[in-house]
């Protein structure tokens, strides 16, 4: 197997990791609320304040990555927001959760700038958009196998057992990325000349290029456009990782354990939807030009969830409302990596800095739509209602994509 394949499958891990650790809290909601005596509001800024620390965190992390390297950060990062993990399982109010969740937004905020980098360092540009699937693909594995581990737990031993499973986890990854992983290829012992060549020619970092400021950066059209469309994006990301297990439990009375179920499935199709737009966001670009390729992708599958979360909102049947959901996070996944793709292709040496003010805009987008959905549900008493709303912006998200231009690249002064 050539080593940048083992790279990519540790990454894999990383987001399986991460987002094992940040649906965890979701899936014992119900638990939590009732032991620690929470609304649906009150649990809303428990979700929300991982989102603002991850949103503010999110460029400095990324600029970290871009100066020190991301095996550093990697190790700092995973071993803090395990800690904050295993600390959640020891809250005993809102205030003390509050500040632990703020705690664990910091630290997983690192993940994706870094992850981007790395790609960006370690794979030719032709399997860019290949690599990028499977670092998202993680997530969508996390996601689908936590109902598996983490339900059953809190069933048997309580809602605070899964914290600390989760943070001896994170332990053992560390401790694989510390002993195997390095920056770059060239400081991989057992790599073969001709994959190090191979990589040296073809991929978008160059020692050559110049990291430039922070005004250059944030003067690019293209970037502001990424950053509004992520913004609409990472609602509905949220709304399947944060608050979909309360709404299959509290708003369509579906028990734990078909919650379980449905949520395990949900996230499996979003595997393949993730594989398909992998395969498609590298081989259009290739047949229309990068511009087509890429807005493409992003556009159909932003919109095509859009629509079919509102369609969920609407219809009463509980049965078509979940496989509405579960198609939606299908086109979601068939569209979000593009956006990753798109800040290699404008960043090169910058990435990770691009990368993190895109996603500094997404969390800030899940920040507000974790809070707008506790308070809407227990305003209306109805959790239908703020699924109205989620779908309306990620639609508008989609629409973005026809000013996104992924050829203009970030030039100096």
């Amino acid at each position: 197997m050539p080593y940048r394949y083992k790279v990519i499958i540790l990454l894999c891990s990383l987001t399986t990791l991460t987002y094992l650790d940040r649906i965890c809290i979701s899936l014992v909601g119900v638990r939590l609320k009732t032991d620690l005596q929470l609304n649906n509001e009150q649990f809303g800024w428990v979700l929300a304040v991982f989102t603002l620390a991850y949103a503010l965190f999110e460029i400095p992390s990324g600029m970290l990555g871009d100066r020190i390297g991301p095996r550093v950060v990697f190790i700092r990062i995973v071993l803090f927001w395990s800690l904050c993990t295993a600390l959640t399982g020891m809250a005993n109010g809102l205030m003390l959760l509050l500040v632990i969740r703020f705690l664990f937004g910091m630290g997983e905020s690192g993940t994706y700038p870094n992850a981007l980098l790395v790609v960006s360092r370690w794979f030719p540009v032709r399997e860019t958009g290949r690599s990028l699937t499977w670092v998202g693909i993680g997530s969508q594995i996390g996601s689908a196998i936590a109902p598996l581990i983490i339900v059953p737990l809190a069933m048997h031993y309580g809602w605070r057992m899964p914290f600390f499973v989760n943070a001896f986890i994170g332990v053992i990854w560390v401790l694989i990325c510390y002993k195997w992983f390095r920056d770059f290829p060239e400081q991989m012992k057992n790599i073969s000349p001709e994959e190090l060549q191979l990589i040296k020619n073809n991929r978008r970092f160059s020692s050559e290029q110049h990291l430039v400021s922070w005004k250059i950066i944030f003067r690019n059209r293209t970037l502001w456009a990424l950053m509004l469309m992520y913004f609409c994006c990472q609602w509905s990301n949220y709304f399947f990782v944060a608050w979909m297990p309360l709404y299959l439990q509290e708003g369509r009375h579906f028990s734990e354990n078909d919650m379980k179920t449905i949520t395990f499935i949900l996230f499996t199709i979003g595997i393949s939807g993730f594989l398909i737009g992998g395969f498609v966001g590298d081989w259009l670009p290739k047949r229309k030009g990068l511009k087509f390729g890429r807005r493409f992708v992003g556009l159909t599958g932003l919109c095509c969830c859009g629509l079919l979360i509102f369609i969920a909102a609407v219809v009463p049947q509980n049965m078509a409302s979940v496989i509405c959901l579960i198609a939606a996070n299908g086109c979601f996944a068939f569209g979000v990596m593009v956006s990753y793709a798109v800040c290699a292709d404008i960043g090169r040496n910058n990435t990770g800095t691009v990368t993190g003010a895109m996603n500094f805009f997404g969390q800030m987008g899940a920040f507000i739509m974790s809070l707008l959905f506790g308070k809407i549900a227990d305003a209306t008493n109805n959790f239908d209602q703020p699924l109205f709303l989620v779908g309306a912006v990620m639609i508008a998200g989609g629409l973005l994509w026809l000013v996104i231009d992924p050829t203009k690249q970030l030039k100096g002064e």
